[in-house]
């Protein structure tokens, strides 16, 4: 690990600024991702940022009827509130499967959002990487890929975004709330968040350099049934080789987002109408687009038929 100063932000307002004036200046409230990088000197910022004292860990109702989920909020704490267990019990679910216990007590909500790929070429250092060093190549096209992106993908990157958490988001229609450097608030649908891959894979976010994450606000409650289902190699403390969050409602009717096959959570609104048709017109519409490697090609069957699982809960 490299030398690096320390702070702790006095406020929102100079958190952000404190970002904007170093390039290699990070926030930190749990670290359970940071740290790890660090050590690994794929991370190296200079200067950190300790967020953790900002107040921004509470969850509160909107006047909209929905519900605003301060960034500092341990998965933790989200997982077991009373409200977001009766009305987004999707979120909940994504959570609990995620991670252990003790990395959940500290890892935030803005830092679930923010997490970094766990492609295996990502985190060895001895290999290209066009996410780690840009311009190197991508050593995962060609090389190990089961557990890689099938769609969304590009000829620089098939890494895939690895929380639990922000599948729900995105299947709940989450707004993420930032602070600019010069004060200004900003308010980011889940959809535009993440970005695709590109030819510019080590940018994963719309944030600005300094934006700082505040909150994550949910809509009022949508009903129906809310379902997580993660598939994995083993039964705990692994990522999804796929993952669906989906919100059925009686009709059959919903969302669906899926994770494990893309760089963000990948959610089409033209496949959410084909949902009452069934998981094989859905998954045909969300993965019509799909560019697999020979390693990963199955991933295509297995969203059709954990999708199959889900709508067959649903109906239950």
């Amino acid at each position: 690990m490299r030398a690096f100063t320390y702070e702790r932000a006095s406020s929102i307002e100079a958190a952000a600024r404190a970002a904007a004036s170093s390039p290699t200046a990070k926030f930190i409230a749990g670290g359970t991702n940071l740290l790890d990088l660090m050590k690994l000197e794929i991370e190296a910022p200079t200067h950190l940022i300790d967020v953790n004292g900002l107040g921004l860990d509470k969850i509160e109702k909107t006047p909209e009827g929905g519900l605003r989920i301060g960034a500092s909020v341990r998965n933790t704490d989200l997982a077991a509130n009373d409200i977001v267990r009766r009305d987004y019990g999707l979120l909940s679910r994504a959570l609990l499967a995620g991670a252990s216990g003790q990395l959940r007590n500290k890892a935030t909500t803005a830092g679930n959002l923010l997490q970094r790929t766990r492609c295996p070429y990502f985190y060895d250092t001895n290999q290209p990487c066009n996410k780690r060093q840009p311009g190197s190549g991508c050593s995962a096209i060609g090389g190990f890929s089961r557990q890689l992106g099938i769609v969304g993908v590009s000829d620089a990157c098939i890494a895939t975004h690895p929380s639990d958490m922000t599948v729900a988001m995105r299947a709940l229609d989450a707004v993420v709330e930032t602070v600019k450097p010069d004060g200004r608030r900003h308010a980011i649908p889940i959809a535009e968040f993440h970005r695709l891959p590109g030819d510019t894979p080590h940018l994963e976010t719309v944030l600005e350099q300094g934006e700082f994450i505040i909150a994550v606000v949910l809509p009022a409650p949508v009903g129906g049934r809310h379902i997580y289902r993660k598939v994995r190699d083993r039964a705990s403390y692994a990522f999804a080789l796929v993952s669906i969050g989906a919100v059925i409602q009686p009709d059959g009717s919903g969302r669906v987002a899926v994770g494990g096959v893309a760089h963000k959570p990948w959610r089409l609104e033209a496949a959410d109408a084909e949902l009452a048709k069934g998981a094989k017109a859905t998954s045909a519409a969300l993965l019509a687009d799909a560019r697999p490697t020979e390693q990963n090609r199955f991933k295509i069957d297995l969203v059709e038929r954990t999708l199959g699982a889900v709508i067959a809960e649903a109906r239950s």
